[in-house]
């Protein structure tokens, strides 16, 4: 859709010349002599651009400027005067005109200042445009799922997001919590500096800290010029690590010092550098085990678990089961270039009974392979992997099992049987059953289980 551009000059041969010759351009170009009627114009209909003489007799170009904001804000002016007066201009543009012109003119001088204009205006809505869509994507709303676990964790990101507090977002991996670093990112008053994440597991020590804190010019091999680390990019913003407890001591000591006193020393530098970063923090390991067994620093750890974002795994949420494989099935048909295609009943069914130990990741390859590989437009059982089909071990918590037993209480009779079998170390059983520590309490604590061992061996 063309530019729309209204001329305004009580000369009429003005008027049509300058409609005439931006025609010509590709624009939509109104011509009136009439000030007045022109501000008509402007109060009915939208203008990209208003090009208005400022000596009129109606209604000054200043006063139709002042006039025309009134009713409609979003309406640029561009204004010409014949007497060269640098007042009278610079009047205008202090009332928001966006230049103006001298008259006489040369033809392309106008050319290029109404395309400069018009250029900067529509990659400025562009760049407004893009933030929404940036936003929408990067809400909570991106979060899918209406299960309790699920909107309790969204309203208590959400509450924190706001803040400047440090992070830990934690959960088993393939939950999500890249989602929910880049929604807290979104809804904090850093929305307009960067948002940077790195996995901390794919970097071996020494290429991590040059790509934290970054180094200086001959300061290992191969460093042939001084880099900026990603704390450094990441400044005004948010730095997002992934995986952090999989960083070393080294690492780990250089990381509280940028929490505590923000500020980083790059690689063989010897002075250190201010820093304004936010960080955010995710991990699917049991941390405070490994500040027991001396493999994370316990200061640390304190400063990083100011707040705790818990994401639940699919299998605590099995109510948004549904809604998920909609969703990723719906999207990997449109990547794919597939028809629409459906679930049935009993494919359902089979998602429902698998324990997801990948989560919504595996989840969304599983949804898309289906899609990929079947023939029909209703994915069946047979369009799934074999392992989705292989019947879990079920021993019950006491007494004979049921004939027809429900997920919940092959899940409680599989925990009971995992903490008897650990001589209840809690932390094994979560190691074994791919679990947070956390959510291995809140599993104790829902089905009430007691350790039922000897007194005498349940105090050692």
């Amino acid at each position: 859709m063309p530019d729309r551009i209204l001329v305004v000059d009580d000369e009429e041969s003005m008027c049509r010349f300058m409609q005439i010759m931006l025609s010509r351009e590709g624009y939509d170009v109104q011509a009136e002599p009439s000030s007045k009627h022109a501000l008509d114009k402007i109060k009915k209909e939208g203008f990209d651009l208003v090009i208005a003489d400022l000596m009129m007799p109606e209604l000054s170009g200043l006063e139709l400027l002042i006039e025309g904001k009134k009713e409609r804000p979003e309406t640029q002016f561009m204004v010409m005067t014949a007497f060269a007066s640098v007042d009278t201009a610079i009047e205008a543009l202090k009332n928001g005109a966006v230049d103006y012109i001298t008259k006489p003119f040369k033809i392309d001088e106008i050319k290029i200042a109404i395309r400069k204009f018009l250029d900067q205006k529509r990659l400025k809505q562009e760049n407004v445009s893009l933030k929404e869509q940036i936003l929408k994507e990067s809400s909570f709303d991106s979060f899918l799922g209406q299960s309790p676990l699920v909107a309790k964790m969204k309203e208590m990101a959400a509450k924190v997001a706001v803040t400047d507090s440090t992070i830990l977002i934690r959960g088993e991996s393939g939950t999500g919590k890249d989602l929910i670093a880049h929604a807290v990112h979104s809804h904090s008053r850093r929305l307009g500096g960067p948002f940077i994440a790195i996995n901390c597991a794919a970097l071996p020590e020494t290429l991590l800290e040059s790509e934290l804190f970054g180094h200086t010019r001959g300061s290992f091999t191969g460093a042939v010029k001084d880099k900026d680390g990603l704390f450094k990019a990441a400044d005004g913003g948010t730095l997002f690590l992934d995986e952090i407890g999989e960083t070393s001591p080294t690492i780990q000591v250089k990381l509280l010092r940028a929490l505590e006193e923000r500020q980083i020393t790059p690689v063989g530098a010897t002075k250190p550098i201010p820093t304004d970063v936010r960080l955010l923090a995710a991990t699917n390991a049991d941390l405070e085990e490994m500040v027991k067994a001396g493999r994370f620093r316990a200061d640390l750890y304190y400063r990083l678990n100011v707040i705790t974002i818990f994401l639940p795994s699919l299998r605590e949420r099995l109510d948004d089961l549904p809604d998920l494989a909609r969703h990723f099935l719906d999207r990997a048909c449109a990547r794919l270039n597939l028809a629409s295609k459906t679930l049935s009943p009993a494919a359902l069914e089979l998602l429902h009974h698998y324990r997801w130990p990948g989560n919504v990741r595996e989840l969304q390859n599983v949804l898309e392979r289906a899609a990929l590989l079947s023939r029909g437009s209703t994915l069946e059982q047979k369009d799934f992997p074999e392992k989705l089909t292989e019947p879990a071990e079920v021993v019950p918590v006491g007494g004979p099992a049921p004939a027809s037993p429900t997920l919940e209480s092959i899940e409680k009779a599989y925990i009971y049987w995992v903490l008897n079998q650990t001589d209840w170390n809690k932390s094994r059983t979560a190691e074994i059953l791919g679990i947070d520590n956390s959510t291995l309490y809140r599993k104790i604590n829902k089905y009430k289980f007691t350790d039922r061992r000897p007194t005498e061996k349940a105090a050692s």
